[in-house]
Parts: structure tokens; sequence; C-alpha cells
């Protein structure tokens, strides 16, 4: 891939997706694919202004190695050092950009004492979590790794596939042209249209079939918004949390899902693929999920916590979405939850409560806001999917026909 068109990208996420300020601190999470690209988006948020700059480092195999070999206590353990770290995060609420590029088979095999681990580690986290929400920006992008590329590409050579995975990336994260800030400004004033006749229609519920069999209602809350793109800190910095990202999303009323949902693409976990499966909602509780493929992944999942069994976020995402149009399976939520209508099992977004800034955890959470540990989507968008949205006074208004907007 031409060095200028990755400096574009570079420049992209640094700029339009992180939005870093002058003297921020910024972390860039990242696995050990791309160094080359990391010391470029490294130096791209210093051009900015950025203050420091630090990159934390990521390998699946090795973990893979802790999980083998550390005792249970010690793999589930939050050390001092780590909370240490939390808090600093929560003082200096650094810049946060985690480029995505792991095999999705890395973690595969993984030993089910690691999903505990995970689970006691996240415990800890989400007060830090919480207590920075809507306070810095962060942005999750991504660049390949060459056993992605394989999983996606495996008749081709390694530099092949990763030339076309680059390829698929830039496409699908608008970044593909000679000035993909005014593409991405562009995309963005077009979310925020469909976000605002949604919010103007005073919708109380949205009602989803679909031929596969998915019928399926969930409520809203009275004082919920939708929300797409671009997104801004409460200090008044504008950023873009995902790229690509074509939803427009809102948090339900968790207490509300009622009915059977089935899933349209296969779900990647940590490593373990989870495929052909439903999820069945009674008074918004998760009573039931079934799979062809990674039953018990399925159920962890809707068992990390007693939240987990509840909706956190409902996502319309039109069929004509460049990730759907390119016709992959990503294997990486990133990518695959823009191809496709989902939901997310597990945490809200209290951003979607409207005057979130003055109110409690406590207040949102009577309100309907659910809170967890956990937040994992799944897809449920189909070619044939319609969606109707019920106001206050009772009108069925469609917002879906055929897999796409209705407006």
């Amino acid at each position: 891939m031409k060095k200028t068109v990755l400096r574009n990208y570079a420049r992209l996420i640094a700029k339009v997706g992180a939005n870093v300020q002058k003297d921020q601190e910024v972390i860039i999470f990242a696995g050990l694919d791309q160094p080359e690209f990391v010391k470029m988006l490294t130096e791209e948020c210093y051009k900015l202004g950025a203050g420091k700059v630090r990159v934390e480092w990521s390998y699946d195999a090795l973990e893979k190695v802790h999980a083998r070999y550390q005792k249970q206590r010690v793999l589930s353990r939050t050390e001092e050092w780590e909370k240490a770290k939390l808090q600093h995060m929560v003082d200096v609420l650094p810049v946060r950009i985690f480029l995505e590029s792991e095999d999705p088979d890395g973690l595969n095999g993984i030993h089910k004492r690691y999903f505990k681990a995970v689970q006691a580690r996240a415990a800890v986290r989400k007060p830090y979590r919480d207590a920075i929400d809507n306070k810095h920006q962060w942005c999750i992008a991504a660049v390949p790794g060459v056993a992605w590329a394989k999983k996606l590409y495996p008749t081709r050579s390694k530099r092949q596939a990763v030339e076309q995975l680059w390829r698929d990336i830039l496409f699908t994260a608008r970044a593909d042209s000679d000035d993909p800030i005014a593409v991405w400004q562009a995309h963005n004033a077009d979310l925020k249209r469909r976000c605002a006749y949604l919010n103007g229609l005073g919708l109380t519920k949205l009602c989803y079939r679909a031929a596969n069999g998915t019928d399926f209602s969930v409520g809203l809350m009275p004082r919920g918004r939708f929300h797409a793109g671009a997104d801004t800190t409460l200090q008044g910095v504008v950023f873009n949390p995902n790229m690509p990202t074509e939803e427009v999303f809102t948090s339900p009323d968790r207490r509300t899902a009622q009915g059977i949902v089935y899933a349209t693409k296969p779900l990647s976990f940590q490593g373990n693929l989870i495929e052909d499966f439903s999820v069945r909602f009674e008074a918004g509780r998760v009573v039931e999920v079934k799979a062809e493929k990674g039953q018990s992944v399925l159920e962890y999942i809707a068992s990390m916590d007693e939240a987990s069994h509840y909706l956190g976020e409902c996502a319309l995402v039109p069929k004509e979405s460049p990730i759907n149009r390119s016709g992959l399976l990503f294997y990486s939520t990133l990518f695959d939850e823009n191809a496709a209508c989902h939901l997310a099992l597990g945490d809200g977004f209290p951003e979607c409560v409207e005057g979130f800034e003055d109110l409690s955890r406590e207040e949102l959470y009577e309100l309907g806001l659910n809170s967890s540990i956990n937040h994992t989507d799944f897809m449920i968008g189909a070619e044939d999917m319609d969606i109707d949205g019920v106001t206050e006074d009772g009108r069925v208004v469609p917002i879906f026909r055929n897999g796409t907007w209705a407006f």
C-alpha cells in the first residue's frame, strides 16, 4: 500500500477519529502486526500537538501462554499497579486509540477459566471506565494483520492477502479517497440528519420482522435519543469513536425486549465463532439462546453478569453499507456490526439519554438504561427486514423496509 495513502489514513484517525488536542496524552493500543503504521500514527498525533504518546502492545499468542500456565487467582487478579494505571486514566483523561489487527482465531481453544478471569478483571475496571465515559476522546480503527488477512483470503500469499485487506479496510472506513476528511464530514452530516428525524418522531417502541423468523419488539426510554457518527465530549471536543461506522443507534429500555431474533452473521468472540443462533427475550430478559455452533460461548456471553441478560443497544444499519456491499465477513465486530442492523447484550450508553450529564448512574438505571461489565454486539439485519416505530400517540411509522431506510 502506498505510503501517501497510509499517511492520509493515519491523519484521518488522529484528526477526525481521535481529534487529538494540544498537550493531550495519547495511548495507542496495538498488536505487533503494523509497527510502521503505529509509528506513522504516533507522528500524526504529535503533529496535532499531543504532549505525550504512549503505545501499549498486545500479542494473543503470549496471552494464551499466560492463560495456560497462570493459576486462576493470578489470572483473575488486577494488580495494584494496574489499578494505578486505571486511576491515571481517570485523572488525566488521555485520548485512547485502538488499532485492531488480531487473528480472529488467536484465542481459539483457550481454557474456560480464562473467561472467568476476564469477568473478574472487567468487574474491577468498570468503575474506572464509567468515570471517564463521555469525558475523553477515543477511536477504534483497524490495520491488517497477517493471520487476519489469511483468514479472509486463505488462497493468497501473505503479502497479497495483507495488501487486499488494506484495500478492504480503507474502502469500508471511507478512507481511500484523496480527501477522506471531507468524505467523513459528509457522512457524519447524513447520519446526523437521520438521527434528527428519528428523534423528532417521539418513538416509544421498535418492532422488527424478517422471513427468517425474527419477530421482536423493544421499548424505548422516554428520554432516549438516537446517536450516530461523531460524538462530543462533555468538554466540547468532537471525535469519531468508530472507523468505520454506518449505524444509527440508541439504548433501549432494558426491561422491555420481547420476542425472538435470529442472527444473520456469525459472531466472532475471543477466538470463538458462534454461528446460526437465536436469542429469545421475555420482559426484557434473555430466556433462551440456541446456536448450531458455539452454544456454550453464547451462554457465557449472556451470563457474564445479571445485566448481560438484557439489551444495551439497538442499532440500525442499511444493507447498502460499504461493509455489507463488500460481501466479506471480517470476523471483527468493528466491521461486521456495521454491515447489518444489530443488538448488543449488556452495557448501555448514557449519552443516549437526554440530559445524561446531570444524572447519576443510579438515576440512569431507573430510567431503563442497562449497566453491565459486558457489551457484545450481534447482527440481526436481513435483506427483507422491516422495522416499524410506534409513536407516543400510537402511530406506526416505517423505519426500515426490505433491509434499508424507509425515509
